[in-house]
């Protein structure tokens, strides 16, 4: 169908990758053109081949979209081939910084096309994010402990910080509501065991094999608590939130940070 949106999958061979591949191929909008990886892989459920130089796939298939799924190291020369071939970015790959986020608009200001970067393209995890935002306006302390399998290589995970930024957001910007502790007899700063701060925010990060994405908000009030929990049981729990990027970001010419922007 000529009004199929033309998709390549960037990091096809990793676990997300292979789940992106599954998803777009069976959306009936979609068609999957191209794939893309540092070492290339049989993929089960398609017979384009995985190529090595992205910048040639992307020439000669001329996809409207590249869903890019690959490492930190990685996703921002990916970003800026697929503006120089006029192909929109749908990222999940984390560890983009707001350096990285100020120079993707200048790139997308440039081409004229957009992009959507997300730190988790889970529907729950968006709510999660959303409810916490709400619940910072009313329970005065905070912290976050993020917990991912042990292959995932930056903490704290960008759903962690992109959740302290909301909850920043709905308090007024960096409210520095921290709970100090007077009887420790640990400076604050050298206890890494409270974990790092991000937006006065702490933020605690578990690695471990059999995990895949989870995250909880857990707020303090007085005489009560309240614990906002996602978890993500299986990467297809992603590609609903995927699917709906790629159909958002063909329609829209600006930067977009966080699914929530658009559900």
């Amino acid at each position: 169908m000529n009004d199929q949106i033309k998709v390549a999958v960037s990091g096809a061979c990793g676990k997300m990758g292979r789940e992106v591949v599954k998803a777009v191929l069976g959306a009936a909008d979609m068609a999957l053109l191209g794939l893309c990886d540092i070492v290339p892989c049989p993929l089960p459920d398609t017979d384009l081949p995985v190529e090595v130089n992205m910048g040639e796939m992307l020439g000669r298939v001329r996809p409207d979209v590249l869903v890019d799924f690959t490492s930190p190291k990685a996703v921002m020369e990916n970003i800026r081939m697929a503006f120089a071939h006029n192909v929109r970015p749908v990222v999940g790959t984390t560890g983009i910084t707001p350096e990285n986020l100020e120079e993707i608009r200048g790139l997308s200001r440039s081409s004229g096309i957009g992009a959507l970067i997300a730190p988790n393209f889970a529907i729950g995890a968006v709510l999660m994010m959303k409810f916490a935002s709400e619940a910072a306006k009313h329970m005065p302390a905070v912290e976050i402990i993020e917990l991912h399998h042990d292959k995932k290589l930056d903490a704290p995970s960008g759903t962690a910080i992109k959740t302290a930024e909301m909850i920043a957001a709905a308090r007024g910007g960096d409210s520095g509501f921290r709970i100090p502790n007077p009887e420790s007899r640990i400076p604050d700063s050298e206890l890494s065991a409270r974990g790092g701060e991000f937006h006065g925010t702490r933020i605690h990060s578990v690695r471990l094999p059999g995990l895949v994405a989870h995250q909880e908000v857990i707020f303090g009030g007085l005489g009560q608590t309240l614990t906002i929990r996602h978890d993500s049981l299986d990467r297809q729990s992603f590609m609903p939130g995927v699917l709906i990027a790629i159909r958002h970001v063909v329609k829209d010419n600006q930067v977009i940070y966080g699914l929530d922007k658009i559900l």
